[in-house]
């Protein structure tokens, strides 16, 4: 084909995918719009688009008469409105799998941060305030680790805490249990896996039926030595409900790299909890996981390019 395209990306991206596109695209950067309304006025001129976070609305589609595919770098497709696409014959596609490992060590890396008190520990040791008595921590070795999706991310997570002795315990109604790692027993409820479980973690992407999936019930059927992780999505967990479980003593501690509403103020009541580990959504972003969602992002681009239909199209355009 010698049609060239022009391809809208986000503002943060591995140039490896864009590199593999130039002999056919040209680039624009998201962050060239100082809106909505600004891109919404210049969503005709793009082909095929790239989307990380910023919300793509039905306005935006209604305006992009060129579309044909737009393409979540990452797996999560709560910013995109999937049905406006599909009514303006837009195909959605995502790249799911590609941060699995970086989204599962980060998961493990906040639990066991959460659970010895890295971050309060380093605070005071930076301070110059000696007092290690106060940051009894607990362990992770031979605990039950509750799953709240056993997907890609809460697979590879449940692999790396063998490593720990750790059983787990999850809930997704929708894999296989064939597929489970070792050591993973599959129960029939959310509810389920917080009454069996020491410590959980989140893995489910945002819908109707996971908003809130963890709230207030949930949380207090956790030990007060248990920690709660979320590396998913921030509205799956109850934010006011994980206030009052940490306010309470209800649980030991939690890793949230995800929120209801990013970024999160800085009144936000969750900032206040000590107990709690924070990292900024950014489970996903390391150096290898970048370059291969972006090469991913690129491919699918490049198959609709040719004529031809991603494999992970989330959607039937009419």
């Amino acid at each position: 084909m010698s049609e060239k395209w022009t391809v809208l990306l986000p503002a943060t991206i591995d140039p490896s995918g864009p590199d593999e596109l130039r002999d056919f695209a040209s680039f624009v950067s998201i962050d060239e719009y100082a809106d909505e309304a600004a891109l919404v006025a210049d969503a005709d001129r793009f082909d095929a688009a790239i989307t990380r976070t910023v919300p793509l609305t039905a306005a935006f589609f209604d305006a992009a008469d060129c579309l044909r595919v737009v393409v979540k770098h990452g797996a999560g497709v709560d910013h995109v409105d999937i049905d406006a696409a599909t009514r303006n014959g837009v195909l959605v596609a995502n790249t799911p799998g590609k941060n699995t490992n970086a989204v599962a060590e980060h998961a493990l890396t906040l639990l066991l941060a959460a659970k010895r008190q890295v971050v309060r520990a380093d605070a005071a040791t930076r301070q110059a305030d000696w007092r290690r008595h106060d940051f009894e921590g607990h362990e992770l070795s031979g605990r039950t680790v509750g799953l709240v999706g056993a997907g890609n991310a809460g697979r590879r997570f449940a692999v790396l805490l063998t490593g720990f002795g750790v059983s787990c315990v999850a809930y997704d109604p929708y894999v296989d249990p064939e597929g489970l790692p070792e050591r993973v027993e599959l129960v029939d409820s959310v509810r389920a896996v917080f009454e069996a479980a020491d410590d959980a973690s989140v893995h489910v992407p945002l819908t109707e039926d996971t908003r809130h999936a963890v709230g207030r019930e949930e949380l207090q059927l956790l030990p007060a030595d248990g920690v709660l992780v979320n590396t998913a999505r921030g509205g799956v967990v109850d934010e006011a409900a994980l206030v009052d479980a940490l306010d309470a003593g209800d649980i030991a501690g939690a890793g949230v790299d995800v929120y209801e509403t990013e970024p999160p103020t800085a009144d936000d009541p969750l900032l206040t909890q000590e107990r709690a580990v924070f990292t900024q959504h950014n489970a996903g972003l390391t150096a290898e996981a970048a370059r291969a969602v972006s090469l991913a992002a690129a491919d699918h681009v490049r198959t609709v390019y040719g004529g031809g239909r991603p494999d992970t199209t989330l959607n039937d355009p009419v």
